[in-house]
């Protein structure tokens, strides 16, 4: 049991709009925190520029909030720089996906060992409600007044395509949800990506209202746990099975649909195939939200890879400091 408790972790008082998702947030990540049990000096929360980047300044750890769009790059640093430590990155959709994309995608294609929270309200907030890389076309914002003609980054499908090893999703509101899926990316070693969905009550209120409450999840979302049925609804009478290439919604107990045709969760499989048609299903199309751990493959690490290379390094040397290296070489005197 953790010799800690969310109050060792606060600091500050939090200053967001009434309602905000980063509220919501913010607790769950206090409570996560001390449920891994690890000490605050040994965790660094770092950020970069929005609403959501404000969060460093209320937790009791090392914590920084660099520039728009480069928490990843500096996350990295002191990843590589401090091994032991347990690194929090927090970016808003705007600062983590636009400015700070290309930081985004590399640091899933190295595998760093950070825990990447991307709190998505697909708006730019702090600067006052223009359209962000999520926004979803035709969305009508300050910067887009007849509708956006762009196509969003959908988090996931950026996520898998730059080949990352773990994926998962919780809505802000969803307290245990969330706690859970940041306590999974805590023990994932390696870049682990955690989208949570919140709502931004001034300039973009109800973005996620099917599923925003308790009884809106249990019919527009699902829960997906490794080795279960992907079964959900108020009863669980719903589940997914595979049709063609895709999946299908269906009623068990109807057209012969028994629980044994109903699909299990692998969130473990090397073939993310399963793991991405989950990751993109939406109320839109017919489909509840996957909500849960729905990718977590384990992969060699860049921090672990760059500690063991210098230590190869330093062992073929003939010098290990810097008195060392004067000496190795010819020296003279000069009077």
């Amino acid at each position: 049991m953790s010799e800690y408790t969310a109050q060792d972790y606060k600091k500050g008082q939090p200053r967001w709009c009434p309602g905000c998702g980063d509220h919501f947030f913010l607790a769950s990540l206090h409570k996560a925190m001390a449920e891994v049990g690890v000490a605050p000096h040994q965790m660094a929360v770092i950020s970069g520029i929005g609403c959501s980047s404000r969060l460093p300044y209320y937790v009791s750890t090392y914590a920084m909030q660099t520039i728009h769009g480069r928490a990843a790059s500096i996350a990295t640093g002191a990843k590589v720089a401090n091994p032991d430590l347990t690194v929090w990155q927090v970016s808003g959709d705007g600062d983590g996906l636009a400015i700070g994309g290309n930081h985004f995608i590399h640091a899933m294609r190295r595998n760093i060992d950070i825990n990447m929270i991307l709190l998505n309200n697909r708006i730019y907030g702090l600067t006052k409600g223009q359209y962000s890389p999520t926004s979803p076309r035709g969305f009508v914002s300050k910067s887009s007044p007849y509708g956006t003609v762009e196509d969003p980054f959908r988090p996931a499908e950026l996520c898998f395509g730059a080949r990352g090893r773990f994926f998962a999703r919780a809505v802000a509101t969803d307290a245990a949800g969330t706690v859970d899926v940041l306590k999974a990316a805590y023990y994932h070693k390696g870049a682990a990506v955690c989208e949570i969905l919140q709502n931004c009550v001034i300039f973009n209120n109800g973005a996620y209202d099917p599923i925003y409450n308790k009884e809106g999840r249990k019919k527009n979302a699902i829960y997906v746990r490794h080795g279960e049925k992907l079964v959900f609804g108020e009863n669980n009478e719903f589940g997914l099975v595979q049709e063609g290439f895709g999946l299908k919604v269906v009623r068990i107990g109807e057209d012969g649909v028994t629980l044994d045709d109903i699909l299990v969760h692998d969130a473990h499989c090397e073939d993310n195939t399963l793991q991405l048609k989950l990751a993109m299903m939406d109320n839109e199309h017919g489909f509840p939200v996957a909500l849960g751990v729905i990718r977590d493959v384990e992969a060699p690490t860049y921090d672990a890879a760059v500690a063991e290379q210098i230590e190869q390094v330093k062992a073929q040397k003939k010098y290990h400091n810097f008195t060392e290296l004067l000496e190795t070489n010819d020296t003279w005197e000069v009077k």
